[in-house]
């Protein structure tokens, strides 16, 4: 189990470091803006918000990261920091769900591998 929560909280944070490059690199390209449904002339605007809001996610991926370097010969450390980093991917993300309907694929996105390893790092840590 907990390799199985090792690796959801993997694709996770990889998940996470796409979403940075889309916010905080390619905000203003046509990829990004119809994966945020967002308009030439917003995300122009919102430029300086999405390039701070794409370091987050960049900064919880590296949580797991460090976490998951960790988990071998720290425990305790690396499991805690995995944890940490994908609990907050998925409070994210119901944040998001539960703030605007429409972008409950967006929530999904963000949250299905997280909360898989949340499960499965509970369950396998606990037994």
């Amino acid at each position: 189990m907990i390799a199985l929560g090792l690796a959801f909280a993997a694709v996770a944070a990889l998940v996470h470091c796409f979403i940075f490059y889309l916010e905080s690199i390619a905000w203003t390209s046509p990829r990004s803006r119809a994966a945020f449904g967002t308009t030439e002339e917003t995300a122009e605007i919102t430029r300086p918000l999405a390039f701070n809001q794409g370091f987050y996610n960049l900064f919880l991926a590296i949580a797991v990261f460090v976490g998951l370097a960790l988990v071998g010969p720290q425990r305790a450390v690396g499991a805690t920091l995995v944890l940490v980093g994908v609990g907050s991917m998925l409070a994210a993300a119901l944040v998001l769900a539960l703030s605007d309907r429409t972008k409950l694929r967006a929530a999904a996105v963000q949250g299905s591998a997280p909360v898989l390893a949340v499960l499965f790092l509970g369950i396998g840590l606990a037994v």
